[in-house]
């Protein structure tokens, strides 16, 4: 009998690369494996030969092949160790070679990033800081990602931002990324915004501390308005496809994201995960928004049904703007043509950027 597990994946295809995977690797790597137990292996397998062909072109000083190729190899590291909580030690194995990879592409990306690390808790939250080229103190996106997609699956998503004129800062909050291990999910993510907002601040003289918006895409569209509603400082927000309430989907999400749940949320079962998953509420938030607003919905999203959208975009009291695509799949990673481009527009707008 097939592994459901593995036939499910076959629903990522657009999500992994329309964030930078080759379909020919998809395709490749999903038909040679049978069980879900194999997936971080093969994975990892494949993203190697692009980390080589990466170390190959940075000893050979051809700059902008290593910087392609590493970049490559971040997001297939990071698909390796994609929901693969089953083996939490193969997942961080595969998690710390995305992380080094990225870090080697960051100098020789256009235009390049760099790495920082915002104090928080006691210790820190990475994060990737890319700025537009020859924008002097620009604006500066805040980028949450969701569950399970961390800062090292982002760079396509960046470049709609920085083609426009703006900086963006993508950083892996509690329950994410390099802070998943120290650090639970956390409903309240005004704070965490806020203390990213803080240490820009305080730190980052080369950027428009006045004019700073936030994105979010799945959970992370839960987290942006979230945050806009409490903190602000932040004079816009793109909400996509995140849930209104996410302990109210429980019981029709897939298994391996209520595992992930599980495991993000550094919750002891199901059951107190199921608990957790309600504290991610926008009941009561969604009133207190009152920055612009730019909701994106699935029609066809099988986790956050494009309800969810459309509750928040009737409640938020400033101005708000609602695109659903009604062939849409989760993110509409499957359309992102419908608004990648239209979403930047609007940030850029609202943010006066001079892209």
């Amino acid at each position: 009998m097939p592994d459901a597990r593995i036939t499910h994946a076959a629903n990522w295809l657009a999500r992994f690369t329309v964030n930078g995977v080759p379909a020919s690797d998809f395709f490749d790597v999903l038909n040679s494996i049978a069980r879900w137990e194999d997936w971080c292996a093969a994975w990892s397998k494949r993203a190697k030969i692009h980390e080589d062909l990466g170390r190959d072109a940075l000893a050979g000083k051809h700059f902008i092949s290593a910087g392609e190729h590493f970049s490559r190899a971040a997001v297939i590291y990071h698909f390796a160790k994609y929901l693969f909580v089953n083996d939490m030690a193969q997942m961080r194995a595969a998690h710390m070679r995305a992380v080094e990879c990225l870090d080697l592409a960051l100098p020789h990306l256009d235009p390049p990033g760099e790495r920082v690390l915002i104090p928080y808790e006691g210790r820190h939250l990475a994060g990737t800081l890319r700025k537009p080229k020859g924008i002097a103190r620009p604006p500066l996106v805040l980028m949450t990602m969701g569950l399970d997609s961390t800062k090292e699956e982002l760079l396509t998503f960046e470049e709609n931002f920085l083609d426009r004129g703006m900086a963006i800062l993508a950083f892996d909050g509690p329950g994410q990324g390099e802070a998943e291990y120290d650090f639970p999910i956390r409903a309240d993510y005004e704070a965490v915004a806020g203390m990213v907002i803080d240490w820009v601040e305080a730190h980052r003289a080369d950027l428009d501390h006045a004019r700073i918006g936030i994105w979010g895409i799945s959970l992370g569209g839960y987290y942006a308005p979230r945050s806009a509603a409490y903190e602000k400082r932040l004079k816009a927000c793109i909400a996509n496809c995140g849930p209104w309430d996410f302990g109210a989907l429980w019981d029709s999400l897939p298994e391996l994201t209520r595992l992930a749940f599980v495991a993000r949320s550094h919750s002891a079962d199901d059951e107190q995960a199921r608990r957790r998953a309600h504290e991610l509420c926008l009941a009561g938030v969604a009133e207190k928004i009152e920055c612009p607003l730019f909701v994106v919905a699935g029609g066809l999203d099988r986790l956050c049904p494009p309800e969810d959208a459309r509750r928040l975009a009737a409640l938020a009291r400033g101005p708000v703007e609602l695109l659903v695509i009604d062939d849409g799949n989760h993110v509409a990673h499957n359309r992102f043509y419908r608004y990648r481009a239209q979403s930047a527009d609007w940030m850029a707008k609202q943010l006066g950027a001079a892209g």
